[in-house]
């Protein structure tokens, strides 16, 4: 089965470059050209793959949260509402507090996660108590954090020279370290990569090594199933919805306070919506969320230079994007097409054999 999925991703990913590459030749654009740029501005130096890891983090959180809610059974929508209140907590406490910095970035990150899972929660225990569909509960928790920003960030946390942003964390309570910055020639990577892939290896051994994983995943697959079997499938639910807002929520602390040391007023982050397309090229598999996440990262990054280099438009790249996710999704055709390449396959070694056995015979 996970053999199938990554099989199903590698093909959605081709078929939405295939389908680029046309787009580009309608346009009168060379594919060749326009690809080889793309690439190049996700890949070409050491700054470049910097950038590049530092845009996918946040997207390989919110991705996470989206799957880990996926392989429970519910649909996590409310990434951008978690990552945002997850951030602004961290920013609040990053601006409030006068730590040394060993001490302030862990309470920053802390803080961010807790900020997060109390936003997941609220749809997570609406479900389990009175059957709210945690699509409705969770678009409506977007809302609120935006306006809960929106009100809090200029009362509070007003720039010096615009109201439409947030006072700039001091050094001390960013995730930004020189060290890794001049590995990578200036590029604005932060600590948040580490703490990405620390939470991909968590989620991972949570739900294939551990009882809560395996009650998760049941009660995902059957719920009624699972209450027969007594498990206690609306604790799990608001588990679950818990820590896929942590996971958003650590996405928040890392995207404004490594990626940026700023949180601007009336943006819902992009990155909690496009977690549900990374989870869907990660088939849901934390691993594949992991790899999903730095290919949307090297598209993001690349599709500036490709427009000045080659001046393909930039919103072709997020075109490809969307036809990949496109394919991805019709999982049904997919399977019918690998049913029949392996079908086709073992005919023509069905023949080959026939063939040899006639020879031997003669």
């Amino acid at each position: 089965m996970e053999k199938n999925q990554g099989i199903k991703s590698i093909m959605a990913v081709l078929l939405g470059l295939l389908a680029g590459a046309l787009l580009m030749l309608i346009m009168g654009f060379n594919p060749a050209e326009g690809y080889k740029y793309l690439f190049m501005g996700g890949l070409k130096n050491l700054e470049r793959i910097g950038n590049t890891l530092a845009t996918a983090t946040p997207l390989m959180l919110t991705g996470l949260s989206v799957a880990f809610a996926f392989k429970t059974g519910l649909f996590n929508i409310g990434t951008p509402g978690q990552m945002l209140f997850g951030g602004f907590c961290s920013i609040a406490t990053g601006l409030t507090l006068d730590l040394p910095k060993g001490i302030l970035v862990p309470v920053v990150v802390l803080v961010g996660i807790l900020g997060g899972a109390i936003w997941g929660i609220v749809p997570g225990i609406l479900k389990a108590k009175f059957n709210v569909h945690e699509v409705v509960s969770s678009i409506m928790m977007n809302w609120i954090a935006y306006w809960m920003v929106y009100y809090m960030v200029p009362l509070y946390f007003k720039g010096e020279f615009l109201e439409t942003e947030s006072k700039m964390l001091p050094e001390t309570a960013t995730l930004k370290v020189q060290w890794l910055s001049d590995i990578f020639k200036g590029s604005y990577i932060n600590l948040g990569i580490f703490l990405a892939i620390i939470a991909v290896l968590i989620i991972w051994f949570i739900l294939n090594k551990t009882v809560l994983g395996y009650e998760l995943r049941a009660g995902g697959f059957n719920r009624f199933g699972a209450e027969y079997a007594g498990m206690p499938v609306n604790r799990n639910i608001v588990i679950s919805m818990m820590i896929a807002g942590a996971l958003s929520g650590l996405a928040g602390a890392i995207q404004y306070t490594g990626n940026a040391n700023i949180m601007q007023i009336g943006v819902m982050p992009s990155q909690g919506f496009d977690g549900i397309a990374v989870a869907l090229l990660g088939a849901s598999n934390p691993i594949g969320v992991m790899f999903s996440s730095l290919f949307f990262g090297v598209l993001y990054v690349g599709k500036g230079f490709m427009n000045a280099a080659v001046k393909v438009p930039p919103e072709l790249a997020d075109t490809i994007m969307a036809t990949i996710i496109y394919f991805a999704a019709t999982s049904m055709v997919m399977d019918k097409v690998i049913k029949k390449l392996k079908k086709f396959k073992k005919d023509k070694s069905n023949k080959i054999n026939n063939s040899s056995e006639r020879v031997v015979e003669k």
